[in-house]
């Protein structure tokens, strides 16, 4: 279980250091077709306006189809000692808010891929998504994964996963303005500086990762403008 967990965080950090941790970058999907065109061109810069910080949900999710989410995004992202995963990164607030502003196009993914997920798991286990023991959600995960979870018809088990992985990774890694990062969680895990008004010399020649403090987000510029 232990080599599976770091394997997940290794993949998503690398996927995010690849892509240069662009502070409020779309980080691409492959789901959700009919909706497809307009979720990659609004991108993740404007996925949602910012919310108080303890506010997890409610924007969009109830709490049933909040727990499953930050379930399935914690089986993602899986915090490790001194390292945050999705829940502690606030990934939940992030998709909450993001399906209730410019990702409202993919309501209908979520509440159809919930729905479904919740009908294999009662199915397949007799419970709820969120109160399966962590070996049985990833069990359910890869099912969705490799596109054989029973019960999805639109959008399919595979089109379902890819979509919540890509918002779990910008829930991660998008500017903290946008409701995830908290506390620049995903920034720290992949030594990314934020907006930094200058870098040193030994900045520009260092091949680190930043580590210096601090990581400045968008919300912080906006207070000195």
């Amino acid at each position: 279980m232990r080599k599976r967990r770091a394997s997940r965080r290794e993949f998503l950090a690398r996927a995010a250091a690849g892509a240069g941790a662009v502070a409020g970058a779309g980080l691409g999907s492959g789901a959700a077709a009919g909706a497809q065109e307009q979720h990659t061109s609004t991108g993740a810069s404007a996925a949602a306006q910012p919310r108080s910080e303890g506010q997890g949900h409610g924007a969009f999710f109830n709490q049933e189809e909040a727990a499953a989410i930050a379930a399935f995004t914690e089986r993602l992202m899986p915090g490790a000692p001194g390292k945050p995963g999705a829940r502690e990164a606030g990934v939940l607030n992030y998709i909450d808010l993001a399906l209730a502003g410019a990702y409202a196009d993919l309501q209908d993914v979520y509440r159809r891929g919930l729905s479904a997920l919740e009908a294999h798991c009662r199915k397949t286990y007799n419970e709820s998504f969120a109160r399966l023991a962590a070996a049985r959600q990833d069990d359910v995960i890869r099912a969705l994964d490799e596109g054989t979870a029973g019960g999805f018809t639109w959008p399919d088990a595979k089109a379902f996963f890819d979509t919540v992985r890509t918002h779990t990774m910008e829930g991660l890694f998008a500017d903290p303005i946008y409701g995830g990062n908290k506390d620049f969680a995903g920034w720290r895990l992949v030594g990314f500086p934020g907006a930094q008004p200058v870098f040193t010399p030994a900045d520009m020649q260092s091949r680190q990762a930043f580590t210096r403090a601090p990581i400045i987000g968008l919300q912080a510029q906006a207070k000195r403008s």
